[in-house]
This record gives C-alpha cells, sequence and structure tokens, in this order.
C-alpha cells in the first residue's frame, strides 16, 4: 500500500509547507537577535530541518545555552513589533560590495558563487536585518509562532575541515503551543532515552582519544549483547539457506574500482596503504571480496540462488562533527549478505529478505506500519554521474521491487535519486523515540556488479548467462541495532539481551555459599548471573541490581538456603515468590529461548 509522504522536506524552496515557511522566517528572527545582541557577528547559512532550523554563526564571545534566555527575550522582542519580511531582487555586484563593506565574509562567499552559477540574487530585510535568501517567509515576524532553542554546537562552514569552524544554534517552532510543549516533552523522553546515555550508566561502551574518534570499545556487558544479536541473526540465516562467510577487513584498492565504489565512495573511505608493491585499504563493504568467492569457480543454475552472508568488520571515514555514540562510527559491523540468482528468482529472493527483516524486527518488538515502514529508493536516469546508464535495466529492476512492494502489502512510499549507483533499492525505514525515520536495513537490486566482476552460471540448457545480486542488510550494523534497542527499551532489554539476567544477592555474609552454589548452576545453564557479595542492605542490593536492569534479582535469605530455593523478583519490581533451583532456570531458559519481550 504506497503511501504519500506528507512528512518529507521536499527539495526546493517552491515546496515548503507552511511550518517550513514559518521556521524559516524563525531562523532569520534568531538571525536578527544575534545580530542585534553580539555585534560583528558573521552570517552563516540559517535553514529548517526535519525538527526546526538552525542558524551558523562566527561570534565575537563565546555564547552558550546559558544565553538562550537572552536571545529568545530579543526575538520576541522583534516578533512583537510585527516587522514585515520584504523580498527584493539585487544586482550581485552591489550585495557583494555591501557584502563587504559589512564583513560579512561568508554572506560574500555565498553571492559570488550564486552569482557564478548565472542565478538570480535575492534579499529579504525585516527592519534592520538583511539576509541573502531565496525565501519564502511569512509576511510579518507577528506570524512567528511558538519557538524555542534547543542547543548549541560546533560547525565547520560547509561541511568542510578545511573551513572555520562556526557556532550552530539549533531551535525548533510550531504554530501553537501545545504543539511545542509535546515536542519539548517528547524531546525530554529522548534525552533520558538517549543511547549514549543508557550506555554510560549501564556500562556498555566507552570511547577513548588514545583509541581514536569514532571507535567505540565494547565491555564485557555490552559486547554480550553484540554477541546475542550476533548468533542470533547468524543461526537464523542458516536456517534459511545463508552460507556464512569470513573474509579480509581490507583489499588492494584495484578490488574498488573494479566494482565502482572507488570514485563514488573514496570520500569516506580510509587512505591506502603501500605494503611491498601492492596498493591496500580498509573496506567499506563486502560485496566485491563475496563476488571474488562466487567466481572462484565455475558455477551453475544448480548452485543458484547462492546466499553469501558474513558478519563482516567495515570501515567509513566520518566527519568528527557526524560521530553519534553507536549511531554513527568510522567502524561497524555489519550483518551483510548477497544473493546471486538468476532475473526469473529475484522477486522470490527478495521476499524472503524481507520476511527475514520482518521476523527480527518482530523480535524486536517492532510492529510494521508503526514502528517501521518501506521506501523504494529510485533512481535518477539523467544523473549518468551519479547512476550507471541502462534505462531498460533501471525500468525493470524497479518494476521488480515495486511489485514486490504491493504483493507483500506493506506500508512504503517511493522517494527518487535515493537509489544506489548500481540499481534500485528497498530502504527499512525505522522510527526513533523523536518519531524520526532512519535507515536501519536495505535490500538492494545489483545488475551492474555481475558485469564487472565477469560472474556467470551455466543454464539448464548450456549456455553461459549472467545472474543478477540482490544485496541486503538483515538487522543492519550490530552498533546502530544495539544503540536503538538501548532507546526503544531504555535499557530495560529482553531477558535475552540483557548483559546481567540474574543477579543473585545475599541478605548476609553467611549466605554467600549458598549464592556462589547458585551462580554456578546458573552459569552451567548458560544464564549471565552475577552475585552482589558487599556488605550492603538488601534494599541497597535491590535498587542497585535495578539500576543495572538485571532482568531478574534472586534474593537468599535463611529461609531459601534451608529449603534450596530462591525468592525471585523481576526488575519491574513484581515478586515472582520462591523457586526452587531447576524451576526457575526452566523459567529464565524458556524467555531466552523464546526472546520473549520485557513485561
Amino acid at each position: 500500500m504506497r503511501q504519500k509522504r506528507a512528512d518529507v522536506y521536499k527539495s526546493g524552496h517552491e515546496n515548503y509547507s507552511e511550518l517550513d515557511t514559518m521556521r524559516h522566517s524563525a531562523a532569520h528572527l534568531m538571525a536578527a537577535a544575534v545580530m542585534e545582541l553580539y555585534p560583528g557577528a558573521k552570517l552563516g547559512y540559517g535553514p529548517t530541518t526535519e525538527d526546526g532550523f538552525y542558524y551558523d554563526f562566527q561570534l565575537p564571545q563565546k555564547v552558550s545555552e546559558n544565553d538562550f534566555a537572552a536571545i529568545e527575550a530579543k526575538m520576541n522582542e522583534l516578533k512583537g513589533k510585527n516587522l514585515p519580511f520584504v523580498r527584493q531582487e539585487v544586482q550581485a555586484q552591489d550585495e557583494l560590495a555591501r557584502a563587504k563593506e559589512e564583513h560579512q565574509p561568508f554572506k560574500e562567499e555565498t553571492i559570488a558563487e550564486l552569482a557564478a552559477k548565472g542565478e538570480a540574487i535575492t534579499v529579504y530585510e525585516m527592519g534592520s536585518f538583511r539576509d541573502v535568501c531565496k525565501g519564502p517567509h511569512v509576511k510579518t515576524t507577528g506570524e512567528i509562532g511558538e519557538f524555542k532553542l534547543l542547543s548549541i554546537a560546533g560547525a565547520y562552514w560547509k561541511g568542510s575541515e578545511k573551513n572555520p569552524m562556526l557556532t550552530r544554534i539549533y531551535a525548533t517552532a510550531f504554530a501553537a503551543k501545545a504543539d511545542l510543549d509535546e515536542y519539548l516533552a517528547r524531546l525530554e523522553i529522548a534525552k533520558e532515552r538517549d543511547h549514549r546515555v543508557i550506555g554510560k550508566k549501564l556500562g556498555l561502551f566507552v570511547f577513548s582519544d588514545l583509541v581514536g574518534k569514532g571507535l567505540p570499545l565494547l565491555t564485557p556487558k555490552g559486547a554480550a549483547i553484540r554477541r546475542e544479536l550476533e548468533r542470533f541473526i547468524i543461526d537464523e540465516e542458516i536456517k534459511r539457506g545463508y552460507q556464512h562467510v569470513l573474509t579480509p577487513p581490507l583489499a588492494k584498492t584495484d578490488l574498488y574500482k573494479t566494482s565502482g565504489h572507488y570514485p563514488y565512495y573514496k570520500d569516506t573511505m580510509y587512505p591506502t596503504m603501500t605494503v611491498e608493491e601492492d596498493e591496500l585499504i580498509l573496506r567499506p563493504m563486502t560485496c566485491p571480496h563475496h563476488f571474488m568467492l562466487y567466481t572462484s569457480q565455475p558455477r551453475s543454475y544448480r548452485d543458484l540462488p547462492m546466499r553469501i552472508a558474513e558478519c563482516a568488520d567495515l570501515f567509513r571515514y566520518e566527519k568528527s562533527g557526524e560521530l553519534t555514540g553507536l549511531m554513527r562510527v568510522r567502524m561497524f559491523c555489519l550483518a551483510d549478505a548477497h544473493i546471486v540468482a538468476t532475473k526469473e528468482q529475484a522477486t522470490d529472493e527478495i521476499k524472503g529478505v524481507l520476511d527475514l527483516i520482518s521476523f527480527a524486527n518482530k523480535i524486536f518488538g517492532m510492529e510494521k506500519g508503526k514502528d517501521y515502514q518501506y521506501r523504494l529508493s529510485l533512481g535518477d536516469r539523467s544523473d549518468t554521474k551519479k547512476y550507471f546508464k541502462d534505462d531498460a535495466a533501471w525500468d525493470e529492476a524497479e518494476e521488480i521491487l515495486r511489485n514486490v512492494l504491493k504483493e507483500s502489502d506493506v506500508p512504503y512510499y517511493e522517494a527518487p535519486n535515493e537509489a544506489a549507483f548500481y540499481g534500485p533499492k528497498i530502504d527499512i525505514q525505522v522510527k526513533n523515540v523523536m518519531g524520526k525515520e532512519e535507515t536501519a536495513f536495505t535490500v538492494q537490486y545489483d545488475f551492474v556488479m555481475p558485469t564487472r566482476f565477469n560472474m556467470t552460471y551455466t543454464d539448464s540448457d548450456g549456455k553461459e548467462k549472467r545472474p543478477i545480486v540482490i544485496h541486503r542488510s538483515s538487522i543492519g550494523a550490530f552498533e546502530r541495532t544495539m544503540a536503538f534497542l538501548m532507546e526503544k527499551f531504555a535499557g530495560n532489554f529482553p531477558t535475552w539481551l540483557s548483559p546481567i539476567q540474574a543477579k543473585i544477592l545475599p541478605i548476609g555474609e553467611r549466605h554467600g555459599q549458598y549464592a556462589n552454589e547458585v551462580l554456578k548452576r546458573c552459569i552451567d545453564r548458560s544464564i549471565r548471573a552475577e552475585v552482589d557479595g558487599r556488605s550492603e542492605k538488601l534494599s541497597a542490593k535491590i535498587r542497585d541490581a535495578q539500576l543495572e536492569k538485571a532482568a531478574y534479582m534472586l534474593i537468599i535469605g535463611d529461609k531459601e538456603v534451608a529449603a534450596n530455593t530462591v525468592s525471585v523478583r523481576r526488575r519491574n519490581g513484581t515478586d515472582v515468590g520462591s523457586m526452587d533451583i531447576p524451576a526457575f532456570l526452566a523459567m529464565i531458559a524458556g524467555e531466552i529461548t523464546s526472546k520473549a519481550l520485557p513485561q
């Protein structure tokens, strides 16, 4: 069921929504307030975002969130004056001279670039504030709704580390106060569920400046979650006919030149290294490695479909300003696979991939249509620089993916110019705690690589034919999936993923020996358990176990030692009651095996 995207920001100012227009006007209002409060500030850009807007400045003094109240007060003062937004079309040389006179170097650069492209130069005046801008804007500042400054960050001019670092102020605006309040409430929940906060509290991962930016170190607890995810998906994929392999995390640069990835991804790949006579590079993806496995021997139609899978470490250079906890890192492990198939097998294979992704999402407690939906990412036939030129192949591939989505009766929408360079794809868009969509998993139809790597198979008629390749990720990058699950469950992982599945709490020192016996029996059943043997009150031990998000607490006192039992309590405070050890082990093992969601 194809859906129209009403919430997607469309490129081109003529497609601004009323909310975009108002937020764009609020960005100018904020810039005007900053200019009045900090004379000498240099103006950068001030675009809208999915949730609000920001403006970049080079400021004459340090500004922090402590200054937001003063900026908001000045914004409200200007808003109250009901100043009109006046559009003017000006000559580039006149505006360039004005920007030089006002010592606005970033505006000078923008004007020069627009003039070089032959574009018209338009400005908007709002009282004494003037900005080079295409618009649109509301008629007067009085039409700007309720706004709130949110955060402050550093941002390189035009995103390049070679350029000056500017101060970026993020903000949001809504037509009604109730909408703003609702958004701010969701923002507070999101802050509490931020995986970086949860990860630190639960001791799941750390970063080290000596190791390097964007290179997370998983602690034993974090590694336990990662290990469970890896076991889960490998076992499930093997059941579904995938052949799991291991390939090197680096390769000759020639491999990526052959695939065509190098010109497209070289800016996000690490520098090459010369070893003896070979020029090597850390891999950003595994597909060429898997193609080498396929072409290592002759293949027959009887070998197809061939599903080659790997949990592969990949390396991509992300700018330091874009690194975000485990969500965006410079090294990650992807649950990757490449299905080599005949064209006739493509539809069934893609359906099989979507079924696997739906199965995994259900295990993670995600509901189709509510927590995630599908995006059909299409290519632009006219963009021959970005996309491989073969209109007929593009048409065929896109229609195959579109028909699969229709037949699967899943919620989807189409997005132009979002395809991979070698073919269209289905992106599974997952909503985070703020309701914002992020691409978590992909299914890509590839009609280019088989030719570049001369991949063939002998058909039943004895003729050599060209297969197609389906690139797919089942549960995405483990790091990003872990981050998503931390935020979704607020650290209260399902028992099978909980770093501590059972916390054993002896009431007194005399109960320590029995507690260690219970620990051994848990470990023998592969249950992650720990004993809290500190000389603390039981209430303190229970509180700390709950803060650690242990799935179960096993309380041991005189009564339990005498009866050879444990008193069982869930992390949500539910008192399960007294159970003998075998009964508890059977209960928790059942939860782990079934991968039951938290109660």
